[in-house]
Order: C-alpha cells, then sequence, then structure tokens
C-alpha cells in the first residue's frame, strides 16, 4: 500500500507517471513478441501438433480400401462374365457363384463405408492425443475418459487387425487361380507355336471349387483355351485380382501403423499422467 501512495505522489519516480511509463514496454513486451512472429513460424508452430503418422496410415488406408474395393468389385464381375460364357452352360451350375458374387459385392459396400468411418475417427483420436498438440496449449493434461478411449481404439485395431488379416489371405486367392490360367494360357501359345500338345493343355474351373463336379463342361481345352486367352476379359480381371491383393496389402500396413502410433500415444498419455512426473513433451 505504501508503494502504491509513492506511486500517486510522485515520489520514487523522477516527474510525475515516469514509472508508469517506464513498465508499458515490459508489459506490451509479450504483444510484441506475438506481433513480430512471422507467418513461417506460425506454420511451424501448427505443424508441430499434426500427428503424421496417423495421417499418412489414413491416407494409405483410404487408397488401399478403394482399390481393394474397386478393383474387387469389378474383378468378381469379371469372373462370373467368364464362368457364364466359358464354363458353364446351365445358369444351375454356376447360381451359387452369382449369389456369392452379389453377396461379396455387398461386403464391398460396407467394407468402404466402415473403413472411412473409421479411419476419421483414428484420425481424430491421432490429434487428440499426440503429444505435440498438447505442448501447444502448455502443461499436459488428460483424463481418464481419454486414457480409456485410446485403449479402446487400440483394442478396436488390433482386431479389425486380425480379420483384416484373413481378408489379405482370403484375396491371395483368385491371384492364385487366374495365375495357373495366365500360364496355360502361355502354354497354349507355345504349344500353338511348335504345332504338337495343342489339345491336352486344360483349365477345369471345378478343381478350384468355382463350379460343381457336375458342371458342364466345366473344363476346356486347346482350340477352347485359346479362344478364353486371346479375350480381354481373363487379363484385365487378372490384373483386376492383383490390384485388390494390393489394395489389401496398404491397407494392412495403414492398420499396422494405426496400431503403433496409437499405441504410443497411449504409452505417452499414461507416462505423462503420473504425479510423479514432470516431463513435458
Amino acid at each position: 500500500r505504501g508503494h502504491f501512495k509513492r506511486l500517486r505522489s510522485g515520489r520514487g519516480c523522477g516527474r510525475r507517471g515516469s514509472c508508469v511509463q517506464s513498465l508499458r514496454p515490459a508489459l506490451g513486451s509479450g504483444c510484441n513478441r506475438q506481433r513480430d512472429m512471422g507467418c513461417s513460424e506460425c506454420c511451424v508452430r501448427c505443424l508441430r501438433g499434426v500427428p503424421f503418422a496417423s495421417l499418412i496410415a489414413t491416407v494409405l488406408c483410404f487408397v488401399g480400401v478403394a482399390v481393394f474395393c474397386g478393383c474387387g468389385h469389378e474383378a468378381l464381375a469379371g469372373t462370373e462374365k467368364l464362368i457364364e460364357q466359358h464354363f458353364a452352360q446351365n445358369f444351375v451350375d454356376y447360381a451359387l457363384l452369382v449369389t456369392l458374387v452379389q453377396v461379396f459385392q455387398y461386403v464391398i459396400y460396407g467394407t468402404a463405408s466402415f473403413f472411412f468411418l473409421y479411419g476419421v475417427l483414428l484420425l481424430a483420436e491421432g490429434f487428440y492425443t499426440t503429444s505435440a498438440v498438447k505442448a501447444l496449449f502448455g502443461e499436459f493434461r488428460t483424463t481418464m475418459c481419454g486414457r480409456c478411449v485410446s485403449a479402446t481404439f487400440i483394442l478396436l485395431t488390433h482386431g479389425v487387425m486380425v480379420v483384416w488379416m484373413a481378408v489379405f489371405a482370403l484375396s491371395a486367392l483368385p491371384v492364385y487361380v487366374y495365375f495357373t490360367m495366365w500360364s496355360a494360357c502361355q502354354t497354349v501359345k507355345r504349344v500353338t507355336e511348335n504345332g504338337t500338345g495343342f489339345e491336352e493343355v486344360c483349365v477345369d474351373a471345378r478343381q478350384y471349387g468355382i463350379l460343381p463336379w457336375n458342371a458342364s463342361p466345366g473344363k476346356i481345352c486347346g482350340a477352347n483355351l485359346a479362344v478364353v486367352c486371346n479375350t480381354s476379359d481373363l487379363e484385365l480381371t487378372y490384373h483386376l485380382f492383383i490390384a485388390t491383393f494390393a489394395g489389401a496389402a496398404a491397407t494392412a500396413i495403414a492398420l499396422l501403423t494405426y496400431m503403433m502410433a496409437s499405441t504410443y500415444n497411449y504409452a505417452v498419455l499414461k507416462f505423462l499422467s503420473r504425479d510423479n512426473c514432470c516431463t513435458k513433451f
């Protein structure tokens, strides 16, 4: 109180109000520093809060799922067309295949929708739990609810990863089937040049479980196989299944990246939430 009285009376200063004027630069120094901060420094400060691992995983997940769903849908339609035109004459023989193709196509629609929503949620969770974002706001603070959400996403991502690894393995089966057909086509071309053993080269769709054993004809050889090999449907469908397999692999890598990022974020939350922790990221 005595200090404020001296300030009001002017004692302790060279002239009245000189102390207040001397305090103005100190009071406005923080504002001046914020005013002097350039655009590049602001951008760098904002980029520190971006969870780059989750962002890369999200982009890779979206691209992988888009390739898997789009190419898989068209590859299934191409397979149905090849079976209908060359391997089966009666609809009863491939009616089950048509039903399975339709079911898988609807599953593809659901898969695309699920991964779009789940990828957005994981990206938002990555922004929430990234320690760099917390550093922008000063002290590191988290709640029990936040840690439970992070643990829930870790468990869900592990479960989705296990299911997707099964999908990834199954997507390799049509690639193998079409690879054997493509190899048979290469053999037909070599045999045609030599002029011997042309009718001995065959492709049997029944041995892969695509058609029942009583399907007619179910197997094509020689000239009929050469007709199939010369069409663009076989090569296009083969390449579409390869792209589907690659999309499944990209999605698996994205899920693995999500798992590592979410596990690290949860570990940071758990470590920094302890009372005896003084470290701040």
